[in-house]
């Protein structure tokens, strides 16, 4: 995982969102993945964007996901999920994800909303303590990588966790075709 040095998120909250620590805390025990394999780094919150992180911490694109909200409504009512993809990949907002929302347009939600609803700072939003209504529509290639990186609810640190663990998270639809190559 390139230059970072993890170690097991849950032994550092300092290092997480607070809904990302509670949703830690509460990991079933008969998860698919133990909990202390869901690792965390601190890295340069000035660096936390996609590219500057991996070219910074020498990590892949190919083994760093992104986690973005989406929201689309219907009869009047807003409807959030939020989207993993690979940072190779783009969400098919339009296709796939307005599908998956059944509305008649879906859009990437703006910060102040994503920030709002999420409790997670914008650029670090992770799909590990989001709210429970939400669906997490997960990329087939994110849960096809063996570990992935992923934001920690915060911009002064990532996540690193098999990629099989964020198709078990609660809410969870791994989609095969969520993305798009960029």
């Amino acid at each position: 995982m390139g230059t970072l040095k993890t170690e097991p998120a849950r032994t550092r909250p300092d290092l997480l969102a607070p809904p990302v620590a509670a949703a830690l805390a509460q990991w079933p025990a008969d998860a698919p993945v133990d909990v202390d394999d869901v690792l965390v780094a601190p890295i340069d919150a000035e660096l936390a964007d996609t590219a500057a992180f991996c070219a910074a911490y020498e990590v892949g694109l190919d083994v760093s996901a992104n986690c973005v909200v989406v929201a689309g409504k219907r009869e009047g009512v807003v409807r959030y999920a939020a989207c993993v993809v690979l940072a190779t990949t783009r969400a098919d907002v339009n296709g796939v994800v307005r599908r998956a929302l059944d509305v008649r347009k879906a859009s990437f939600a703006p910060m102040t909303d994503a920030v709002e609803l999420t409790g997670m700072e914008y650029g670090g939003i992770t799909p590990i303590g989001l709210p429970e209504q939400w669906p997490i529509l997960v990329d087939a290639r994110v849960i096809a990588t063996p570990h992935v990186i992923v934001g920690s609810g915060v911009r002064h640190s990532k996540i690193v966790l098999p990629g099989p663990a964020l198709g078990a998270l609660p809410a969870a639809r791994v989609l095969a075709d969520l993305a798009r190559p960029a």
